[in-house]
């Protein structure tokens, strides 16, 4: 029969083999995440065209990553910064031969929702608001449950396929589309 020293070394061994790699989120300004921002489904976007009222308006971006602009049918969004999209209708418009030089400003004016789960005490999909952080989503679940690893979290990036773990620290940041899972902790 091993000895209660001999197990407790075997766990301890055993947690600190782990073989995930621990991420430590970049502090990024909210003007770099703004302009690095890639638009997705559910992103709800104002396109305006100087001086053009019937070529501007609110567009959501579907599922397949498109807004419908009138006379300019669809045109991908999805994947996309907000300066790329206004690149790509100011070069439909002009190549249509709709408008000479048009001037397009487009900006978010609803981002996607993010998703919280695991040790919160209420997981579910809310609204984005700006500069948000892990502590602010954790907030809005309500809290974390008694079993929650406090120092670490899961984050799945919109439209990645591969959750990372992260170092929890009060700037770790939150993005539109992202997937926040709470651990347990061990002890």
């Amino acid at each position: 029969m091993p000895s209660r020293l001999a197990i407790i070394l075997l766990i301890f061994t055993l947690v600190g083999c782990s073989t995930e790699t621990l991420y430590r989120a970049p502090d990024v300004s909210a003007e770099t995440l703004a302009a690095q921002y890639k638009l997705g489904a559910g992103d709800q976007v104002r396109v305006t065209v100087f001086n053009q009222n019937n070529l501007s308006g609110e567009f959501a971006i579907d599922g397949a990553g498109v807004i419908a602009i009138p006379l300019l049918g669809p045109i991908k969004a999805g994947g996309h910064t907000l300066r790329e999209l206004e690149l790509a209708i100011t070069t439909a418009l002009t190549q249509g031969g709709y408008l000479v030089k048009p001037s397009v400003a487009v900006q978010v004016i609803q981002f996607r929702p993010y998703y919280i789960l695991g040790e919160v005490s209420q997981p579910g999909a809310y609204p984005y608001t700006a500069s948000l952080t892990v502590r602010n989503a954790v907030a809005a679940a309500r809290g974390y449950t008694y079993r929650a690893n406090t120092r670490r979290v899961y984050i799945q990036r919109g439209g990645e396929q591969i959750e990372r773990l992260y170092e929890l620290t009060p700037s770790t940041a939150v993005l539109p589309g992202d997937t926040v899972r709470i651990p347990e902790r061990l002890f």
